[in-house]
């Protein structure tokens, strides 16, 4: 939060924080995004003149907007600190901290969702089996290595879900992990017989030699042995990813994009993959229906003498 705020803005802010974190059960990532969103905005209206979100309006709102656009901010960035602006005046109107809600009225732009890259299938098979050559020599962090990238291909789980897994979310006579998603929300999540023999070799031959007190549950760890951070995986994704020749530069969110993809190339339906990644909507994981016509147009165009 921005210091050089008036302390009435301050305080509005600390409450909605604890707002989000306490009532809404938000994750610290998401409350700090929220936060930071609001912060700009609130520090927008003050210097227009605005000393409490008393007098927030629409016109004030739509300024700030504006100047994200100046400044070069892409329309999925202002669609979302729309989003931020509308939730939070509606907070600030239902708690009677504002006569009206100033932002009810506020459109936001139509967020341009590009088509992720994704890995083709011998990609997909060349990162893994590339990692586990290299992981022949027995080395603890080659072992996980390989373990993590068989399971965020096998499950399409976030990066942060991954992070958070524990010991105990492996289901082995199922198949199966149990991820805590966005808003707390729990699932269960398949894996395949690569992903398991992995994680099995993590766990059995792996894990012990890199663990430290303190380390808790967690399933992954880092070089120093405790629980691994979302960088250290984005770190490792990169780089593995940079020894498969012609492979678009992606990190985990693409192995997301690509374990979804290869899912209904190979016949599943669009509501099990939602439920696979963890989506509240459908139109969500309807971008990846856009993802395979792309490669079906490419492989046409590539294929067809007439094309």
């Amino acid at each position: 939060m921005d210091d050089a705020l008036p302390e009435a803005m301050m305080r509005v802010l600390a409450d909605y924080e604890r707002h989000l974190a306490s009532e809404r059960d938000l994750t610290p990532h998401t409350v700090r995004a929220y936060l930071g969103d609001l912060a700009s905005m609130l520090d927008h209206a003050h210097r227009l003149g605005h000393d409490d979100v008393t007098s927030l309006d629409l016109r004030t709102l739509r300024s700030w907007l504006a100047k994200q656009q100046t400044v070069g901010k892409s329309r999925t960035t202002i669609a979302r600190r729309a989003t931020a602006a509308r939730v939070f005046t509606a907070w600030l109107a239902r708690t009677d901290r504002a006569a009206t809600d100033a932002g009810s009225l506020l459109v936001s732009p139509k967020a341009h969702r590009p088509l992720p890259d994704v890995l083709r299938p011998d990609e997909a098979r060349a990162l893994v089996e590339q990692a586990a050559e290299l992981a022949d020599d027995g080395s603890p962090i080659g072992i996980r290595d390989v373990a993590m990238l068989e399971t965020l291909y096998a499950t399409g789980i976030r990066v942060g879900e991954l992070c958070g897994l524990d010991v105990d979310d492996l289901d082995f006579d199922r198949n199966v992990a149990r991820v805590l998603g966005k808003g707390r929300k729990e699932r269960v999540v398949p894996f395949g017989e690569p992903a398991r023999l992995a994680l099995r070799r993590w766990l059995e031959q792996g894990r012990a030699q890199v663990r430290v007190e303190g380390a808790g549950p967690a399933l992954f760890l880092g070089a120093r042995g405790k629980r691994i951070d979302q960088r250290a995986v984005r770190t490792l994704v990169h780089k593995r990813i940079r020894d498969v020749p012609g492979a678009p530069d992606i990190g985990p969110h693409g192995l997301r994009h690509t374990a979804a993809t290869h899912l209904l190339e190979g016949g599943a339906d669009l509501r099990t993959v939602q439920e696979l990644l963890g989506h509240s909507s459908m139109a969500t994981t309807q971008i990846y229906t856009h993802v395979t016509s792309e490669r079906l147009r490419s492989a046409y165009k590539q294929a067809h003498p007439r094309a």
